[in-house]
This record gives structure tokens, sequence and C-alpha cells, in this order.
């Protein structure tokens, strides 16, 4: 956990008894027993968990005040040797007020005390009947369990043995606020925030606090932990579902099922990584006022233990699947809108598209019809071409020429074997040797024919390279590597044949649908050198690389998170469990880094191409990197690591 830094916490909504403290008080301990098992750091109870919310006036009797702060004692108490901060919800009088306060509990001692902001006293809330609201209370301090106490809404909770985790409070109606405490938590340096609450149910109110918490998550590029009372509570006009959810930075990591009559418990682990990194990332974050908080520390020890939190293998393809579709019908369109815009701007006469059968090819000629139609013009003002040469194959050249007839583009057809042939004359190489020259020849051949025909046609060139290849300098320096526009050049390998199969399945006919779906199925290959002794691709992308995606979670992981070769590792083998080796994983990771680093000379002279999702590597927008960095830091981190782990 410590090598990943997670922060494991676990939100806990135990059965209660209302207004019975020693009931709740055992269910609590036996609550953090489990959580101590499953090894969290951090346990987070409901809202006046240890009484109930729904005590009503019998929030002014002095017993409950009374028997509730000895049930925090005996929490204390029983705290002393646990290696966990326990959080729980209680009503706290002081001065001749009560409060509706957090209570944070540490080995021992009760550390901090948060009251409640904002008192909802509206429609079935009467909170202000009972409590007072925890800016009226001017002192920094009260004496509780007979101990002196920080107390306030300006605390913070840092952990000794990890800087990185800072925990905020606030309580149920405090996320409701136009500007919640949170927010300002936050900026002061919270990267976790814990939300004690009694969120009542009602029909599509789920669906509504769902939002608010990933939303807010999202606002404070933070952590966000909320748990709601649920069983036990009074029924006399509410239900409570103890509806829990673990969040982070706009992103639901765990839900509890609602309802549960013995109650519920949700873990995870929060990637604090993740959060520095965005803030770091964020000129908004960073510009934004800060109040001053206190920081109270607290002691817990990062465990080696089994991990909850789920690992996407493919992180820029979602995984349902009503999901996936909408993100591939709106990269779709963004793609074809940035196209229209160009075409109209320059007043092209033409869009000059080579089609090699393949996947990306396939995509960017698919972006082009659209444009047409958009546009309305006719597709026949596409002009693509086939040049086969001396890697290609049937398959692959009967859907190029299949695909282009099928779509209505105008086709072309300029074999390259000759101009080749006559070009390694001219150089004097050896076109036995079929090295780096003689599949670089191919492709500058095909860009030289494209550009040339451009103007021929008064058009531009759309380029059809896709993020993937970008990240890996997988392209030909001003061959493939060239167009006038890419509309591929931030789709990444694993999700271009998602947005081709979405295109399949609802955007062409029947006919064009059955060669998409076998393009679909062809191997990924530039198509350089000669087939083998059947006629099949010989040449496989994947086998002299490495699987896309392997190439394609480590490029989300080091650009979107910053994520170092360490980290990287560990979550590969988790989220490819089953699938590759440690040694398979070690061999691309470490070919990643060097072609990643050694190859961003390409990237920084691309051409323009829409953005689409959160990563990018064009040196105009997301990535600015020197074309002459080092890649030895890195190779020296992957030389670690093949000490460490015994990797070959």
């Amino acid at each position: 956990m410590k090598e990943l830094n997670y922060i494991k916490i676990c939100a806990s909504s135990p059965k209660l008894k209302v207004a019975d403290c020693v009931y709740n008080t055992n269910e609590i301990i036996c609550e953090i027993g489990k959580a101590l098992e499953e090894q969290a750091e951090v346990v987070v109870f409901p809202e006046l968990s240890i009484t109930g919310y729904t005590c009503g006036d019998l929030f002014f009797q002095d017993l409950l005040l009374k028997e509730c702060e000895a049930s925090v004692e005996k929490l204390v108490e029983y705290s002393i040797d646990k290696d966990i901060l326990i959080v729980v919800g209680a009503p706290i009088s002081n001065r001749g007020m009560t409060f509706n306060c957090a209570v944070l509990i540490n080995r021992g001692r009760v550390i901090g005390i948060v009251p409640k902001t904002f008192l909802p006293n509206y429609n079935e809330f009467y909170e202000k009947r009972w409590f007072a609201s925890g800016r009226v209370n001017m002192d920094e301090t009260i004496d509780y369990c007979g101990m002196t106490v920080p107390f306030g809404t300006d605390l913070l909770f840092e952990s000794e043995a990890n800087s990185d985790l800072v925990l905020g409070l606030e309580i149920c109606e405090d996320l409701w606020a136009p500007v919640p405490p949170s927010s300002n938590l936050s900026l002061g340096g919270a990267a976790v925030i814990l939300n004690l609450s009694a969120s009542n149910d009602l029909v599509g109110k789920s669906e509504y606090r769902r939002s608010l918490v990933i939303n807010q998550s999202a606002r404070c590029l933070a952590g966000y932990v909320y748990v709601s009372a649920g069983y036990g509570e009074s029924s006399t006009d509410l239900v409570f579902g103890g509806h829990s959810l673990i969040a982070e930075n706009g992103r639901l990591l765990e839900e509890s099922d609602k309802y549960e009559m013995d109650g519920s418990r949700i873990t995870s682990e929060i990637d604090l990584e993740i959060i520095n990194h965005d803030r770091r990332n964020s000129s908004s974050f960073s510009d934004t006022p800060k109040q001053k908080y206190r920081r109270v520390k607290f002691y817990t020890e990062s465990k080696a233990c089994e991990i909850h939190r789920r690992h996407n293998s493919h992180p820029f393809v979602p995984v349902r699947e009503e999901e996936r579709n909408k993100r591939c019908e709106e990269i779709f369109s963004i793609q074809t809108s940035g196209l229209a815009k160009r075409i109209e701007h320059i007043g092209s006469s033409s869009m000059v598209i080579g089609i090699s059968g393949g996947l990306d090819s396939t995509l960017a000629l698919l972006v082009c019809v659209k444009t047409c139609d958009r546009l309305g013009l006719d597709r026949s003002m596409i002009k693509a071409v086939t040049m086969p040469g001396f890697g290609t194959t049937d398959r692959t050249y009967n859907n190029a020429v299949g695909l282009i007839e099928s779509l209505g583009a105008t086709f072309l057809e300029i074999p390259i074997a000759e101009a080749c042939i006559k070009h390694f004359d001219d150089i004097g190489h050896d076109m036995s040797r079929h090295d780096i020259t003689y599949e670089n020849t191919q492709a500058r051949e095909r860009t030289q024919i494209l550009m040339d025909l451009s103007n021929k046609f008064k058009g531009i060139v759309v380029g059809t390279g896709d993020l993937s290849e970008l990240a890996m300098g997988w392209a030909t320096y001003n061959g493939d590597h060239m167009s006038m526009y890419g509309v591929n050049a931030s789709i990444p390998k694993t999700l271009v044949k998602y947005v081709v199969k979405w295109v399949a399945e609802n955007a062409v006919e029947e006919k064009t649908r059955e060669i998409l779906f076998d393009v679909l199925d062809t191997p990924v290959s530039p198509e350089l050198l000669p087939p083998d002794e059947k006629g099949g691709i010989s040449q496989k992308t994947e086998d002299l690389i490495g699987p896309y995606e392997l190439h394609d979670f480590f490029l989300f992981n080091t650009v979107r998170y910053g994520f170092g070769p360490e980290k990287i590792m560990k979550i590969t083998e988790l989220a490819f469990e089953g699938k590759y080796s440690k040694d398979t994983i070690y061999k691309w990771l470490r070919q990643f880094y060097w072609r990643f680093v050694s190859q961003q000379f390409k990237r920084s002279c691309i051409p323009d191409g829409p953005k689409v999702g959160s990563i990018c590597l064009s040196p105009r927008g997301d990535w600015r990197m020197p074309s002459d960095a080092s890649f030895g830091m890195w190779m020296r981190r992957m030389d670690k690591i093949r000490e460490e782990g015994s990797y070959s």
C-alpha cells in the first residue's frame, strides 16, 4: 500500500437502535474489528451513529448526552492498541449548546471534534430545534471524555506516517450547501473528505446523492467518503437506506447496496498520488484563495494488504456498453466536426486519404464520409487511394477496395513497387535486405503520392495515425507520420476498434458493415514486409513492439497520472492478472519508456488534429516535452525493478 500511496478506507453503516448508545457502540466496535481485518487505515460511521440520527427531542435529554459520552470513552479505551483512525457521529454539548459532531479517535485519544456547519431546517428536517451550527462556537478546544480536544470546523487531520494523507470532515447537509465546507477544506490541503451523513431515502434521491458525491470529489480534486445512516433509524416518517459511496476525482470507486437489514460496509483504496498529480496540474486549484486550518496529527501504519481497488485494464474504453457507445458516438462527432471546420475554412475541393484495409485508415475514411454528409458534399470528393506494395495481402487489399466502393468515395489505385525498386537502385540499396530503409522507403513513397494528389485535386491529405502510434513513435518520420489534418491523432488503438464497431452497427449500410467487421478482425500490421508462404500477414505490429492494450495502459497511467515505473508495474500486474506474466509486463514496459521518450521528435512536428479525450500528445496542447530528453532515468528505475524483482 505504501509503495502505491493508497489509503484504504472503510465506510460502515451498522444496524442500530435509536437512543441505545450501548447497543450502537457494540455494533460499532464489531464493525471496527471487521475494518481491521480488512486492514483499513480509516473507518467512518454515519452521522450521530452512537445515538441514532432520529432521536428527536431526546437530544434534549441530559441522560442521552451522558450515555453518548460514556460510549465515546469506551471507544477510546478500545482503540488504544488498534492501528486505525475511527470517525463516529455524536451529539456533544458545550457552553449551553448541543452540536452535531464528528468525533475522531486514534490510539486511545479523541484527537478532534468537528461540528456540523449547515443545519437543515426544511421539509422533513428540523435540526435547528436541537443543534447549533459549528460557526457559532468560538472555542478552539472542548473538554470531552476527560481530555482537552481540538474543536471546530477549521480542523484538518494529517497522518504522521504519510504527509500526503490529510483528512477533512463535513457532515451530511454540508455537502448540499451552495459552497460546501469540503471545497475550502480541499483547498486548505485535505486530500480526502469524510462525510458522516443521515440522508433519508426518497424516490430519485439516490441518483442525486451519488451525483453530488462524484461531482464534489471532481471539483475538489479529492477522495470523498460518504457514509449514511441505515437500518434501525426510526421509521416514524422516514426510511434510511444506508447509502455509502467512495469516490475519487470524479470517479466512483465503491457503492453500497441499500436497505440491508444487517447494515452495510464498503472498503476501497483512494490513490493519493492521483490527487497530488491532478492538483499540481490544475492552475485553477492553485489560484483559488485558501483559508487557514489547524492541523491535528494522527498515526496509522501503512499495511501490505490485499487491494480492493479495481484497475480497468483498458482505461480508455468504458466498461459498460451503453457508456462505451455514447463515448464512441461523441468521439466520431468530434472528429467529423474538426475535419468539417478545416474543410470549410480552406475551401478544400477534395480529401485525399490512403486506405490500407487496416483499422486506422478505415476510421479516418469513415470520418471523411460523415464529414461530406454533414457539409452536404458529394462523397466523390474523397480521393481514397490504395497503394499496394511488397507486403500487401489479398485480405487487406480487398477490404480496402470494397470499403471505398461501398462508401461512394472516388477509388484510386497506385502501386508503389516499381517506384520503390527504382528508388532502391538510385540510393544503392539491396532490396533483398528487409531493413528499416526497405520499410521506410515504402511509407515515404505513399506519403509523396498522397501529398502530390492533394495538390492535383486542390485538397488536403487526411492523416490516419492514432494516439498509440504517436506515443510509441510507430510511424515513419515524414512518411505516414505526416498529413495535413490527423483525425485519429488523439484516439488510442484500443479505442479505435470500438469507434469503428460503433459506426458499423449504427451508421452504415449492410454491405459496408460486413467489410468493417472483417477489418476489425484483421491483425494490426504496417504490411511493409512480404507476406508469409500462405499469403497472410507476416509483419504483426504487436509481435514487434508489444500488445497495444499494455502500451495504452502504460500511456494512460504515465501521462494522465504521472505514475512512475514501480507503480505502473504493480497496477499492470493487478489489471492483467492471469493474462500476462510479470516478465512480459516488464519487457514491454521497458520498451514503452524507451520508445515514448526517444520518439518525441516525431510528436514535436505532428499535424493539427482534434483532441477527443483526457490524453493528447499534441506539442501545441497537452504534452510539451523536449525532443532530446534522456530516457536514462526511466531505464535506471527499470534496472532497479529487475534487480529487486528478478525479472528477465
